[in-house]
């Protein structure tokens, strides 16, 4: 889905009109028309007012068919989360053993 497709899917799904959400982030109802109609892109500098108005964050509305973002939360003080922060820690020879020797456990 493109930005426009996302805004109008999460529009409808908060049944929030066009007229009403032109209202909450401060543009012109014929703008709103025009990311619908002509699939425009809203300016970046209106993607936190888009966000706050729909209850949602930019990866829902930035996300894309070709580019979707997958996320994670991770305790730091976990297991998991000590492994996370010696991996960043690493440079990217380490992280490279690192792989290999993960990918040979695996087998």
């Amino acid at each position: 889905m493109s930005i426009s497709e996302n805004i109008f899917r999460i529009m409808s799904e908060r049944h929030i009109s066009q007229k009403e959400f032109s209202q909450l982030i401060g543009v012109p109802e014929s703008t709103i028309s025009d990311w619908k109609r002509k699939g425009k892109t809203p300016n970046a500098d209106k993607i936190m007012d888009i966000c706050k108005a729909l209850d949602t964050n930019p990866y829902e509305i930035l996300e894309q068919d070709d580019n979707t973002v997958d996320t994670i939360s991770v305790d730091l003080e976990s297991d998991v989360g000590q492994l996370v922060l010696e991996y960043n820690s690493m440079n990217q020879n380490q992280r490279d053993r690192l792989k290999g020797y993960i990918d040979s456990l695996l087998m």
